[in-house]
Parts: structure tokens; C-alpha cells; sequence
């Protein structure tokens, strides 16, 4: 594997200037034990590995196993050492995600861009190559210690990215299709200046504004916006803690996380009974919703394709809006500490985030933290 400098760019990027995004490339983490994190998602997810990099095809500092589902691929990447930026961030973290990668067609364009209006420059656009061809890289920081991957592969066979060997092929069609969005949890008081961020930096648009009378419960309370590219390729909802009686679940995961981060992923699927039903069948763990739930279904969201029986013994989550109607679940925690989970969402024309759901969830949260002393 060959790294190359990409040249300077001579001219600055003006604010009529787009950031074109394919959508998103992958998500890493940065996990204590990636080969039984990638063993995990695996067994229990449905994952494929497709492409493996450690000290058997000559990387000397890290191990990363990539994992494909459907539209989905995931990167676990380990430290071989300890002493480097991975175990530094695992230290403070735990296990979390690092990059949400971009796919672009240029990453130098995308860099400056980015750099330009705003953003802090993190890896300074170059190449990697190989026999199979090469892939510009960049990056730029956002929350906490979270990274945009800027990735330009259009020039690229190989497994993954030079410096990966092949592990297999993922399957065309799994339990989960694809990454519907990526939850921000950010300190108080910073929830406006990401939102800006992403309209600055990436050319976005608020989609959706949740108050925190919106999203309450007699003990805590929380506000989020949407950004969307208005492609629907990117989501990116960014959660503030609002004041409330006891701790909410923003502030539990920023304190346990340390700092702002990326608190879910949400995977789409296009039967999310029969996903469920496998999931747990797996040993997945889902947040627990209470029978009483389902009594308001039949009134307060009309027909359905599913089975109403299927989703209260399964605790999925049904919303209605305008447009549609979604399904959606939790899982709980995936590691140690109280911070990052996945959600599973099903959309019937819906494009909302299931804010009839933002109660029973909220509470099922709570019950959780409740369970762990933090509440």
C-alpha cells in the first residue's frame, strides 16, 4: 500500500459552492476487542466480514475487521498497542464510533470545502493504492471526537481500502438493508452550534424540531433537531439534554461516554417482525415496553400491515404521520457503559422519527437507567 499527497488546492471554494455526498461510506469503531466486537455483530447481527487488515497482510499498529449487511457496512477497527489515538479513545470512551464516513466524489473538493466553511481539518486529502487502484482520503472533526471520513473510491477494485485483504462477500439480502440515520448526543447548550455546522458545512437543512415539552416525561426531558441533505441519503438528528427533575438519558450517556458522540444508528429493514423475531431469538437485548402501550394502537394509528399481536409480543413501536407510518425498536446498550445502541426502523412512507413514540421510549429509557443507578 502506496500513501500519496494530494496536490494543494489553488483556489478557494466560494459559498455557492455544493458539497455533493453520495451518502454514507461506512461507519468505524473504535472498540476494545475488535475480533470478538466483529465476532458480535456477526452472530448476533447477521453481519457478513468481508475485508480484514492486522498484522497478517502487514499492518503493524491496528486490527480492523469490516462487516456488510445490505447498504450497511461497518468497520471495527482495535489497537494492536495500547499506545496510540485508538487506545486513547477507547480509554475515554469505550467502545464508540469514531468516523461516520462520506462517500464523495472528490475528496480534495470535499476537504477544502469543509475546511473553508468552518469545519477543523483533521487528515489532509491524499491517496492510498494498491494493485487494485487507489481511494482519496480526508477528514474533518464535528462533535466530541468524532470524525467525517471523506472517501473517493470511484477509482478502486479492491476489497475495501488498499492495505485489506478479502474475507468473503456480503450477502445481497440480510435482516437489516441499510443506515436510515446517525444520532448526535452533544453538552448543553451546543445543540444549535452543530445544527449550524452541518448547514455551513455540508449544506443542510433543519427538517425537524423537537422542544422539550415534545420530548418529556415527569423526570427528564431532552430537545433535538434534524438535519437532512434533502436527499434523504443523510439524516443526522443532535440531541441536547434539557433541565428536568433527575438525570436524562443525554446526560447519563455523556457523562459515561465522556464528552459528546454518536448515541445510536439506526438501521433500516424491510420486515422488521420477522428481523426482530430473529434478533431475539440471536440473544439481542431490547428495551422492554409496557403491555399498556398497545391498548392506544388501534385509535391512535388506524390500519397497519402488521399484525398488532406480532408487535406487542416482540415490543415494536408503531407512529403514524401525514405521510405514513413507521415501525421502529431499541436495543439496549451494546457494550459496557450506557452509550451506544441501534435502532431498528421500517418506514411506510413516513419520513418523522416517531415522536408519538418519544414518551413510551423516554420512559423505557428511564426504566433502564433506573435499573443502572442513574436515573
Amino acid at each position: 500500500m502506496a500513501t500519496e499527497q494530494l496536490a494543494p488546492r489553488p483556489a478557494a471554494v466560494t459559498d455557492m459552492d455544493r458539497m455533493p455526498v453520495h451518502g454514507i461510506d461506512h461507519l468505524e469503531v473504535y472498540a476494545g476487542n475488535a475480533a470478538q466486537a466483529a465476532f458480535f455483530f456477526t452472530r448476533a447481527f447477521g453481519f457478513t466480514e468481508t475485508a480484514y487488515s492486522g498484522l497478517e497482510t502487514g499492518r503493524r499498529d491496528r486490527v480492523s475487521h469490516v462487516l456488510e449487511q445490505g447498504r450497511i457496512r461497518l468497520v471495527i477497527t482495535g489497537t494492536l498497542s495500547g499506545e496510540d489515538d485508538i487506545g486513547d479513545h477507547h480509554k475515554r470512551h469505550g467502545d464508540g464510533v469514531h468516523k461516520v464516513a462520506l462517500g464523495v466524489p472528490d475528496a480534495e473538493a470535499a476537504y477544502f470545502h469543509a475546511v473553508e466553511h468552518g469545519a477543523r481539518g483533521e487528515m489532509t486529502p491524499h491517496w492510498v493504492e494498491d494493485d487494485d487502484g487507489k481511494v482519496g482520503l480526508s477528514s474533518v472533526a464535528t462533535y466530541g471526537d468524532t470524525l467525517h471520513l471523506f472517501v473517493q473510491r470511484d477509482g478502486y477494485d479492491g476489497a475495501f481500502l488498499p492495505g485489506f485483504e478479502s474475507r468473503g462477500s456480503a450477502p445481497r439480502e440480510g435482516l437489516l438493508a441499510g443506515i436510515d440515520h446517525v444520532v448526535g448526543n452533544v453538552e448543553l447548550g451546543h445543540m444549535e452550534e452543530w445544527v449550524g455546522y452541518y448547514e455551513r458545512v455540508f449544506g443542510m437543512t433543519e427538517l425537524i424540531h423537537f422542544s422539550d415539552e415534545a420530548i418529556s416525561t415527569e423526570y427528564s426531558a431532552l430537545m433535538s433537531k434534524v438535519v437532512t441533505d434533502g436527499s434523504g441519503r443523510l439524516k443526522f438528528p443532535i440531541n441536547e439534554p434539557a433541565q428536568g427533575k433527575r438525570k436524562s438519558q443525554i446526560e447519563e450517556y455523556l457523562e459515561y461516554y465522556r464528552g459528546a458522540g454518536v448515541q445510536h444508528v439506526a438501521l433500516s429493514t424491510r420486515d422488521i417482525v420477522g428481523t426482530v423475531a430473529e434478533l431475539r431469538a440471536r440473544g439481542v437485548d431490547f428495551l422492554p415496553i409496557p403491555e399498556s402501550y398497545y391498548d392506544e394502537v388501534p385509535e391512535r394509528i388506524g390500519e397497519i400491515e402488521q399484525d398488532l399481536a406480532d408487535l406487542r409480543r416482540l415490543g415494536i413501536l408503531v407512529d403514524r404521520d401525514d405521510e405514513g407510518y413507521l415501525l421502529q425498536i431499541f436495543t439496549k446498550p451494546l457494550g459496557d457503559r450506557p452509550t451506544l445502541f441501534f435502532e431498528l426502523i421500517e418506514r411506510h412512507g413516513s419520513r418523522g422519527f416517531g415522536e408519538g413514540n418519544f414518551k413510551a421510549l423516554f420512559e423505557a429509557l428511564e426504566r433502564e437507567q433506573d435499573r443502572r443507578g442513574n436515573l
